[in-house]
């Protein structure tokens, strides 16, 4: 019997994977707004999130949690952190033993600095867990452009079915066990990409973004080793991959917020005017808490979390930056 998928979230990302899921085994989306589940049932389109885009004619949608989760053989959790454990709890009430669960989520919850994997763990205990991710802009992704993705767990008998899930002809998935790596990671580079976005705002060139993004991947690994991840993960998809294109894309909601305050916005009016979440902003917090536990030097991360939380100028940020001493460069 082939299995079903259910995908909870109707934003970009989730109704992204929905309709690559769709490719290849029975899916449907589940969307909190019934308008945005019944545009994507009749007509095919998610035109709040995704305008301008087509989805597979086989993927259905609800906004019926019980429907969407109740027969699922595999659930996509594709909310925002902020969501994640009440959305999660939901979801455990309709969910059958055993059902995996794989995550789309990149952050960290706020108040206990859970990933959303230890989140799962005491949610739904007994569940296989999951994380896709990796470099995957999902308006590229539906103009049918190549991309490749990691799926992380530990178990490689549920990592192959869930390649077969996820796999098409223009989206490769490769495995990964490696779950706190790669969600460290997935956290991590939206902290990096805002840093990105002020350099593009305030008018730096290539050469400061080169600057930004290789040297945040050093604060990303060092982090990510120290909360258990593998150092290798971070040289991967889910690590410099993803860093790289959140980082340069105008797509990216987190270099979008950087960008913003690199022209001199407050983070108040950029956050207000955004329909989808920053997950950036949010981390960055957070990870200054893991850093300073860990007793570990991120200067790109703290001056992110000045700006975004502190009220501290981009252009501030750029000269503490500037005014710190070079030491060698493989030991941070």
């Amino acid at each position: 019997m082939r299995i079903r998928v259910g995908v909870v979230g109707g934003g970009s990302w989730g109704t992204t994977v929905a309709h690559l899921a769709a490719h290849n085994v029975p899916t449907t989306l589940w969307a909190r707004r019934p308008e945005t589940a019944a545009e994507v049932e009749r007509h095919h389109t998610n035109s709040r999130y995704l305008p301008g885009h087509d989805l597979h004619p086989a993927l259905r949608a609800s906004s019926d949690l019980a429907e969407v989760v109740g027969t699922a053989d595999v659930v996509v959790m594709g909310v925002p952190s902020h969501a994640y454990r009440e959305t999660l709890e939901e979801v455990g009430r309709h969910l059958r033993a055993w059902v995996p669960v794989v995550s789309l989520t990149k952050g960290f919850e706020q108040g206990t600095r859970l990933r959303m994997s230890e989140i799962a763990a005491g949610v739904l205990p007994g569940h296989p867990f999951a994380v896709l991710t990796g470099p995957n802009l999902a308006k590229e992704i539906l103009a049918g452009h190549a991309a490749a993705s990691v799926v992380a767990t530990p178990d490689p008998r549920v990592a192959e079915h869930l390649q077969g899930v996820f796999t098409n002809e223009l989206f490769r998935v490769y495995t990964n066990p490696d779950v706190i790596g790669c969600e460290v990671a997935g956290a991590l580079k939206n902290v990096i990409a805002i840093a990105s976005g002020m350099a593009d705002g305030l008018g730096a060139g290539d050469n400061t973004r080169a600057a930004v993004i290789t040297r945040g991947l050093g604060e990303l690994s060092r982090l990510g080793v120290a909360l258990g991840g593998s150092e290798a993960t971070f040289s991967g998809l889910a690590g410099m991959g993803d860093l790289i294109a959140t980082c340069v894309s105008p797509q990216s909601r987190n270099r979008h917020v950087g960008e913003q305050l690199g022209r001199g916005r407050t983070i108040e009016e950029v956050i207000a005017e955004m329909d989808m979440v920053a997950e950036g902003v949010k981390a960055a917090s957070v990870v200054m808490e893991l850093a300073r536990e860990h007793g570990l030097d991120l200067p790109i991360c703290s001056e992110v979390e000045a700006v975004c939380h502190r009220g501290r100028p981009a252009t501030e940020a750029y000269r503490g930056l500037l005014r710190r001493g070079a030491g060698a460069e493989l030991h941070g």
